[in-house]
């Protein structure tokens, strides 16, 4: 049983049942698409950033920006193409003639929630600029350093059919991102709810529900939920497995994959687990929140080898055999 310290103080519990208010002020706008409502807020409150994969159409846009109205925050949106610049994204330098001097002219990253659409198709110099932002939280223009506004949050996008064109991210990138998050199309009814909404011709205004101020004492609460060492224990052997696994009684798994998750995947998984836990109104971490969210942590952090492809195994296969696998606490 939880000990008293594990549960979420009075203001914790009031946190979390804001963001519950959130997600359901955007479900009012986002019809389904709950694993990517709640996969945002997941991102948001453990600090990481988000990398969406999805055709066209699936709202992905759409869902960050009633985001950011409900949340009461900054949002930006950059269209990533071939021939963007990194001072398009991070902003530049202007010379004022009249004063003899240069102006510093912010770009659009200096926002809270940003989204990176299709950030595969621009090159790799803006890419690892935005990444830097990502990782470093500032940006540098020209002699002059910008701590960017908290709360910082990137929801990246890609394509997963269409790469002519593109310049996709390097996998020591990709490994940044604290989740891989896959969008699928909505169910039968769900896309009949999509028409009825869409096509009345009346704009569903989104409340703002949070402030900057609270999300980042959210961030905060999230900090102090606590992990037991059976439960650290247990988010180590799950990577361990991905690279040892003759280890685990996984020998199968072993010619499958080339490189095994980084220790990212640990202390993402460990921070995973303790915003869902805070979604769910609980002051300590449990299996069931890891393995909850193990798929979307560790899924673009696998490297498979060709015999996995061959085989047209994904990612998702063998973390499904690990979770299977290593035993529970």
């Amino acid at each position: 049983m939880p000990t008293q310290t594990e549960e979420l103080t009075t203001e914790g519990q009031r946190l979390s049942e804001q963001f519950a208010k959130v997600r359901e002020e955007v479900a009012k706008v986002i019809v389904g698409q709950e694993e990517l409502l709640d996969r945002l807020l997941l991102g948001l409150l453990a600090r990481g950033h988000l990398l969406l994969e999805g055709l066209p159409g699936l709202a992905k846009t759409l869902a960050i920006k009633t985001l950011s109205q409900a949340l009461g925050v900054a949002f930006s949106r950059i269209q990533f193409t071939p021939d963007l610049l990194p001072a398009d994204l991070l902003g530049t330098r202007i010379y004022m003639p009249a004063k003899g001097d240069f102006k510093t002219q912010k770009g659009p990253v200096f926002a809270n929630l940003v989204l990176a659409d299709e950030i595969n198709r621009a090159p790799a110099k803006v890419q690892s600029a935005l990444l830097e932002a990502m990782q470093e939280h500032q940006v540098t223009i020209g002699p002059d350093t910008f701590q960017l506004d908290e709360p910082f949050f990137v929801m990246a996008t890609q394509n997963p059919i269409e790469h002519e064109g593109t310049y996709p991210l390097p996998e020591a990138q990709v490994d940044r991102f604290f989740m891989k998050v896959k969008v699928g199309y909505p169910g039968f009814d769900d896309e009949k709810e999509i028409i009825t909404r869409m096509t009345s011709g009346t704009a569903i205004k989104t409340r703002e529900i949070l402030s900057g101020q609270a999300i980042l004492k959210a961030q905060d609460a999230v900090d102090e939920i606590h992990v037991s060492e059976p439960l650290k224990e247990y988010i180590v052997h799950l990577v361990a497995a991905t690279r040892k696994p003759q280890d685990y009684q996984l020998e199968k798994l072993a010619p499958l994959i080339e490189y095994g998750a980084s220790p990212r995947a640990s202390i993402g998984l460990t921070v995973a687990a303790k915003a869902h836990a805070f979604l769910n109104g609980r002051g300590y971490a449990t299996p069931e929140d890891v393995k909850a969210l193990a798929a979307d942590v560790m899924r673009h952090r696998l490297i498979l080898t060709y015999e996995a492809e061959a085989q047209n195994l994904k990612t998702d296969d063998l973390v499904a055999q690990v979770l299977n696998k290593v035993k529970v606490p």
